[in-house]
């Protein structure tokens, strides 16, 4: 990046700090740099501490990947580390459950390890390795990958060792080893600044990773004749922004980038001699795409002809493109042929190996690429080695020293728990993640998890899903305790160190994995060690050494080198003075004849299309603010402003045609579940289709289910097929039905509930949301902490059910004031002190909900309101007018605030939209601090413009 960009993305305010700095304020406060634990842009963060808990975050302003910024996620990372919230939520004792049918109970780690050892080494002997499996997660640090890679490899000798990185990036790893040779995105994040044309498909980078469009948004600034093209299923704001948005239908991503390919060489945008003296395989696949006619193309993926020949001539008229995509092309059973496909056109128009251009696909999670590089999938091996290679098994296996690495094929994610409801393995390992939430077909997921011999789960969240079937609790550090590295999605490797002292009796993650280790090789009777590691920078230099000569070769990094120069990108052979930024730009490619390889991408339709019994297409994805199964973004109250609830998003015509008006609850179902929601109309999904954000597992919505076994959130209903070359999973797609559900009475609780408690409260709930057929449990507040309790069923539940709850809430005794009609089956229960509203209990009749709510939130006097707080009437204060959703999660900018600005500002006169939205940031100062706000704050600029009166 040159000199002047790199100062533009700076914060004026922040400037240049060591790893670790003192204050010079009183106390022991210090600044230490470490990077944010969440999406795979791997952003730089200076962490305040004073010893015993985390004070603040900013964003590092000399870290490459982010210059200084942050998403809301990242600027709220301080308070996932509050103590007084994590003691209510962390895993901070071991606990072991010897008998099935008794409760886990607090044990030693030396009691704890001896058992795991001995059941283990039983379990070996007796039914043989392949009766282990480990299931672990790409937010683990590299070391601790590479060192349960060794386990489950070198010592258990299984390769039934997989991670939630199958779920997510398994497809593009697939795509770049069958066309480029090697798991290595080509392409750097100053790519973004040289493109001429961005390529955003399958992703909502606005959300997803949000520094990214940050950084998107800047070159659009500087360089206007750049073009976006945004292909996706829904209109979301990364596609409201694009120059071309092509609303693809699900699934027919194949069938575009063969189109495209199609009118590239029809009209000669293809590089013919890129092609000659670099590739093989074109003419195999010139053959198949010229069946891809445009009016083929557009019919198949429901857009016009024009704007696919545009975007076609777009990607190959530049001079520099660069694609962009993430789990949409991943995520899916032809997921590999996806990416691929891509991958194809940019090797034919030789948008490869040079500044701007390139296919880059964005990592979802923040070390996914560190476990690809220590070969942390069940078909890989260190140093994207392959486990199906006799040379690559004979390599690894001379490095740690035994005879040989097994052979026969390990199970992936969705095969694995397969197995373990067969009975084929015994023991499960699960570490860092949550499968009971995140894996497709949950019913399946959790009869394995009840089947399985021995359940042990190594986490740091105690509240999670998975962790209710552990029969062994393994606690674990997370972040601002660990130390190590972690990769981005450039290829970039950060170091890091710990911020703060490891709480209770955790342990890192790769020390559990060395003591259980060494206590199994003693059991199996091994003399010395295959684990001698005595701290993370041995780990490090091992997986150092089995780089050399490998198209990731790090020999020349090391610790020094990573903490005195900061973050660097990979390959950094020994000899080497700094990273690559971008690979192939010689056109030599890490394949056998050193040429990359087109391949032959036929266009499949999706594994389960809609019919009459099930018409919807639903997909799933991010929201803006949350982050996979939320066991850490979801302790923070504030980023539940934004999507307060879960909800089914429809078309506003779907919801007309079978009357469901916003709010209403209806059944989402699918062949393998159903889980009732909230529906809201969106004018993002076209008619027919629906979106659930991925995040809503059982720990936020729920019920007891038509059978009576409950329902377990989205992916009670999403595909479990899987491609057959990745085999990453569905999870995008699943044909559903949606039924208006009529169950009339319902329930809300919600109020203010002491911060030490409020986690606890919400996570005891869960059991008791399996008594209604529908039930959620969400966050809110800012300053203080709110629970908010949502239930609905087909008649009032029992009075001492209602009791109970009230009573968690602090709804009891003399001091509320009630309203009671049982004969209508109605209830309104408020909780006053000092003149405020702290809780409020309403049944049957739920009108007053948001003017009550939001009283309560705004914490306004009401001893003026007098009778009408029981009043049973729709009717909400004189003067009372609703915030609104909240826009802006750093300011704490509603809907209404926006609206009112842009009602009394004659902004419209002032021009265009960049002024209103100056206006806004100038007055109400959202989109100021992360600006994940502003691709919102844009839309609804452009709603309030009258047509004709501002240029869009």
């Amino acid at each position: 990046m040159n000199a002047s960009i790199s100062a533009e993305l700076r914060p004026a305010a922040l400037s240049r700090v060591d790893d670790v700095v003192q204050a010079t304020a009183a106390g022991a406060r210090t600044e230490t740099k470490a990077t944010c634990c969440y999406c795979g842009v791997g952003c730089g963060v200076i962490v305040e501490s004073d010893g015993e808990k985390v004070t603040g975050v900013r964003g590092d302003p000399d870290h490459p990947a982010n210059f200084g910024r942050l998403c809301t996620k990242g600027s709220t990372l301080h308070l996932t580390a509050n103590p007084v919230l994590q003691q209510q939520v962390r895993a901070l004792h071991p606990e072991l459950r010897l008998a099935r049918n008794q409760q886990r109970e607090r044990a030693s780690w030396e009691s704890t390890m001896d058992f795991l050892a001995r059941r283990v080494e039983a379990t070996i002997r007796e039914h043989g390795p392949d009766s282990i499996g480990f299931y672990i997660s790409g937010q683990l640090l590299t070391e601790d990958y590479y060192v349960f890679n060794k386990l489950a490899k070198g010592l258990v000798r299984t390769n039934n060792i997989d991670t939630n990185s199958r779920l997510c990036m398994s497809s593009a790893v697939a795509g770049y080893k069958q066309t480029l040779g090697a798991d290595a995105p080509p392409a750097c994040y100053e790519d973004i600044d040289e493109a001429q044309v961005i390529f955003i498909v399958g992703s909502n980078t606005a959300y997803a990773h949000p520094i990214l469009y940050r950084r998107i948004e800047e070159a659009r600034k500087k360089n206007p004749a750049l073009k976006v093209i945004v292909a996706d299923p829904r209109r979301t704001d990364t596609a409201r922004e694009a120059d071309l948005f092509l609303p693809i239908l699900p699934g027919t991503d194949v069938a575009l980038f063969n189109g495209m390919l199609h009118i590239c060489l029809w009209e000669d945008l293809i590089d013919t001699a890129y092609i000659d003296a670099h590739t093989e395989g074109f003419v195999e696949l010139k053959r198949t795409v010229r069946d891809y006619t445009p009016k083929f193309v557009a019919d198949t993926c429901g857009i016009t002809e024009e704007d696919l020949i545009r975007a076609a001539r777009w990607f190959g008229q530049s001079k520099a493109t660069l694609s962009l995509y993430c789990q949409g092309l991943n995520q899916s059973a032809a997921g590999t042929a996806k990416n691929a496909a891509l991958i194809n056109l940019h090797l034919a128009t030789h948008q490869i190996g040079k500044p701007g251009a390139g296919p880059f696909s964005l990592t979802g999670q923040p070390n996914a690429m560190g476990g690809r590089e220590v070969g942390g999938l069940a078909n890989l091996l260190s140093a994207h080695r392959d486990m199906a290679n006799p040379e690559h098994r004979a390599e690894v296996a001379r490095l740690w020293g035994v005879d040989d690495v097994p052979s026969t094929p390990g199970k992936t994610a969705v095969e694995m728990f397969e197995a373990v409801r067969s009975g084929e393995i015994k023991i499960i390992w699960i570490a860092c993640t949550n499968p009971a939430q995140s894996l497709p077909e949950q019913k399946m997921v959790r009869e394995a998890l009840k089947h399985a011999e021995l359940v042990i789960v190594q986490e740091a969240y105690r509240t999670t899903a998975t962790v209710d079937y552990a029969d062994v609790l393994l606690p674990a550090t997370t972040w601002s305790e660990k130390e190590g590295t972690v990769t981005n999605s450039e290829r970039r490797i950060t170091r890091f160190k710990p911020v703060l002292p490891k709480p209770g009796e955790t342990r890192h993650d790769w020390e559990i994995v060395i003591d259980f280790a060494r206590r199994l090789e003693q059991r199996m009777g091994k003399a010395g060690t295959l684990f001698p590691y005595e701290n993370v920078e041995q780990i490090w230099n091992e997986h150092r050494e089995s780089t050399r000569g490998r198209d990731l070769d790090i020999t020349g990094l090391s610790y020094r080198i990573l903490e005195q120069q900061g973050p660097q990108q990979w390959p950094y052979p020994e000899g080497a003075v700094t990273g690559k930024k971008r690979l192939y730009e010689d056109g030599i490619f890490p394949t056998a004849s050193g040429r990359a390889r087109f391949v032959d991408t036929v266009y499949k339709p999706v594994v389960e299309p809609v019919d009459a019994r099930f018409p919807f297409r639903l997909t799933t994805g991010r929201l803006r603010d949350q982050w996979h199964g939320m066991s850490r973004s979801g302790t923070v109250a504030q980023l539940f402003s934004h999507a307060s609830e879960p909800a089914v998003m429809l078309a506003q015509s779907d919801m007309d045609r079978r009357m469901i008006a916003n709010g209403d609850l209806v059944h989402v179902t699918s062949r393998r579940g159903s889980q009732i929601l909230p529906a809201l109309a969106s004018d993002e999904i076209r008619a027919g289709q629906a979106f659930i954000g991925m995040h809503w597992g059982e720990e936020y919505v729920s019920g007891r289910g038509s059978d009576g076994a409950g329902t377990y959130g989205v992916n009670a209903l999403t595909v479990p097929a899987f491609c057959p070359s990745s085999k990453q999973p569905e999870l995008k797609h699943a044909a559903t039905k949606i039924l208006k559900a009529e169950l009339p009475w319902r329930f809300l609780v919600f109020g203010w509930i002491d911060a030490s408690a409020a986690l606890a409260l919400q996570a005891a709930l869960r059991p008791t949301m399996r008594q209604f057929a529908y039930a959620s449990c969400t966050l809110f507040g800012r300053d203080k902490v709110g629970v908010l309790f949502r239930a609905a069923d087909d008649y009032p539940a029992a009075p001492e059910l209602v009791k109970d709850i009230e009573a968690r809430f602090g709804i009891a005794g003399a001091e509320v004031l009630r309203y009671d009609d049982t004969k209508r089956g109605n209830a309104r229960h408020i909780l006053v002190r000092d003149g405020k509203l702290e809780a409020v209990s309403l049944a049957g009749d739920l009108s007053a909900e948001r003017w009550l709510k939001e009283y309560l939130e705004a914490e306004q006097p009401v001893a003026a309101l007098g009778r009408l707080l029981l009043m049973p009437s729709t009717k909400a204060p004189q003067g009372f007018k609703p915030r609104g959703r909240i826009v802006c999660n750093c300011f704490n900018v509603a809907e209404t605030e926006i609206h009112d600005m842009l009602d009394t500002q004659d902004w419209i006169n002032e021009g265009t939209p960049d002024a209103a939205l100056a206006s806004l940031q100038g007055k109400l100062k959202c989109g100021t601090n992360c600006g994940s706000c502003v691709p919102e704050l844009k839309k609804i600029i452009l709603q309030k413009s009258p047509a004709g009166k501002i240029a869009a």
